[in-house]
């Protein structure tokens, strides 16, 4: 065996220790999620048995549960509200990222940085803003209500003008120069061209609306406009014993999100990369 092979052959300490501390975070992180699924599968005198797959599997707690008709409409309302927040992101976010990457206007940056100060805001101070424009409005135990804080976001609105700003103005002057409007260049000829961003942007905005708790169960009272999150949790209190049915009802909540992931986490590294680079 040669000298190159045996070099090639070897494992740097700091390798070994990077994969090795990754497993172990790797293994916390997901033991929960298995501990999860596989209570799901159990009957009511298997809950306390910790073994990883279930003696006796079933399936009758999903049946139990997909039956159970407020489930759909909690997850329903969760579909609707993490969908129609996305497109609003999706939407105004890169328009308003368009405008100040690309045109030049008194009070551009400080418009950019006033936007930018609300990411250090604390979402727990702008609650009661929030309800007592709410309460105000008539908004309260509505989706409009729930939907509202959401409809665009700092996050969204810099990322977008860091991807707009990599743009070639040649492109967009050779546009203007064939008569399109400022929309339709934003809309034809910019947008294409950031899809990585809206990408990236549309799932972190999806599952962070899917996910939401804290201001839903603010300003959701009734029943028929709880989002999912909300209605597990007044599931679990009046489900308090069965805990497989708990269970089984996260497992279902968690699985648009896995899915998700799993199929466009691709444009979630490349976009947050591509952002960091044009940072």
């Amino acid at each position: 065996m040669t000298a190159r092979t045996l070099s090639y052959g070897k494992i740097a300490p700091g390798k070994i220790i990077t994969w090795t501390l990754l497993f172990i975070g790797g293994v916390a992180m997901v033991t929960p999620l298995l501990f999860m699924f596989s209570t799901s599968l159990k009957t009511a005198g298997q809950i306390y048995d910790l073994r990883l797959i279930p003696a006796e599997p079933t399936l009758q707690n999903y049946v139990k549960v997909l039956s159970d008709g407020r489930f759909l409409r909690w997850f329903l309302n969760s579909m609707f509200i993490a969908c129609a927040v996305t497109c609003s992101n999706l939407f105004f976010d890169s328009l308003v990222g368009y405008t100040l990457a690309k045109f030049e206007f008194r009070g551009r940056k400080f418009i950019f940085i006033a936007i930018l100060s609300t990411l250090m805001i604390p979402t727990e101070m702008l609650v009661i803003p929030w309800y007592l424009m709410s309460a105000n409005l008539g908004w309260l135990d509505t989706y409009w209500g729930i939907m509202f804080p959401g409809m665009m976001t700092a996050f969204g609105t810099f990322l977008m003008k860091q991807f707009f700003e990599g743009v070639p103005d040649d492109f967009l002057e050779a546009a203007r120069i064939d008569g399109l409007n400022e929309f339709t260049i934003w809309w034809r000829i910019a947008m294409p061209l950031v899809t990585p961003a809206l990408s990236a942007l549309a799932i972190f905005t999806f599952l962070g609306n899917w996910t939401a708790f804290f201001w839903p169960l603010i300003v959701t009272t009734s029943a028929e406009h709880y989002t999912l999150p909300i209605g597990l949790t007044s599931f679990a209190v009046e489900q308090s014993i069965q805990w497989e049915m708990i269970m089984t009802g996260a497992a279902l909540a968690t699985l648009p999100t896995l899915v998700v992931f799993l199929l466009l986490q691709r444009y979630i590294v490349r976009g947050v990369m591509l952002a960091g680079l044009k940072g």
